[in-house]
């Protein structure tokens, strides 16, 4: 499989975006916002069919819509990203906007909107050329530097906000700057696994580091890896299965991952709940 170019393509921009996903995606679940990176991914099928119905690239649509609502989401308030209704709101405006420019498009191109609909929707990363490829990569390690160089003031401002912010550590701008990195990978992870599937490869290998460490580095690199891993595998089993599609492979092993990780789990979760329940009243009798 490693002889055909667009595998090869696929593997090198693939590689760049999961792992992109995987450390972005653990502080989208430390910061409970996978509802905004959900969200987020909608914006970009919508930012797509933008860029589409106006005949530019498509490119351009899905960053540009992706940072846009990502920085109206963290102007609008320190919990909006966070908050659901604020989040369904957006969303449902975002929708909205996406039927609009899917009628617009479908008009104007002569109902030839399938396919890049179900690119948006799917992803179509054994379509990427060898240009489109590097830049993928390119632009996936820009977010991967960007998240390590921030990692340790953001976990700390995710983690106790209030504390890091007497300690002098930026909250606002770094919840800004995140909401930025997360509205530039849903872009770019949408060319790999599609809008539709996205939330997967986010919440999938970061919720399953969450449950196998409380170290908060060593999840962060669980992540990336178990994200790196499905990529790879859904890759390689696509290539296998031809008639299946290699977003739907990705997503399967990812959330395998969690079910793995949740089973092996769910019996220490289970005696950490009963401990607590039981120095309670220890406690309150002392």
């Amino acid at each position: 499989m490693f002889a055909h170019e667009f595998f090869r393509n696929a593997l090198l921009a693939g590689t760049f975006i999961a792992l992109a996903c995987g450390l972005v995606g653990y502080f989208v679940v430390l910061r409970a916002q996978v509802f905004a990176g959900d969200a987020l991914s909608h914006v970009a099928f919508t930012g797509a069919l933008a860029a589409a119905a106006a005949g530019i690239d498509t490119r351009i649509g899905l960053f540009t819509a992706t940072i846009a609502i990502a920085l109206a989401l963290g102007g609008i308030g320190e919990r909006a990203s966070s908050d659901d209704v604020t989040i369904g709101i957006v969303f449902a405006w975002i929708l909205g906007l996406g039927v609009f420019f899917l009628a617009l498009f479908s008009t104007g191109s002569g109902g030839g909107n399938g396919l890049l609909g179900a690119r948006a929707l799917f992803g179509s990363i054994f379509g990427l050329s060898a240009a489109d490829a590097r830049l993928a990569a390119a632009i996936g390690a820009a977010i991967i530097a960007a998240v390590l160089a921030i990692a340790r003031p953001l976990l700390f401002a995710s983690v106790d906000p209030g504390v890091a912010a007497v300690r002098g550590v930026p909250v606002r701008a770094l919840g800004l700057a995140f909401l930025v990195l997360l509205g530039a990978t849903a872009g770019e992870a949408t060319q790999a696994v599609g809008a539709l599937l996205l939330l997967g490869l986010l919440a999938a290998p970061a919720g399953a580091a969450h449950r196998l460490t409380a170290n908060p580095y060593l999840a962060l690199g669980l992540s990336g890896t178990l994200a790196v891993l499905a990529m790879w595998l859904g890759l390689a089993i696509s290539y296998a299965v031809p008639s299946l599609p290699p977003s739907t492979a990705v997503i399967a092993i990812a959330t395998a991952f969690y079910l793995l990780a949740f089973l092996l789990t769910i019996r220490t979760t289970a005696r950490s709940e009963s401990a607590r329940r039981d120095i309670r009243p220890r406690l309150a009798e002392n």
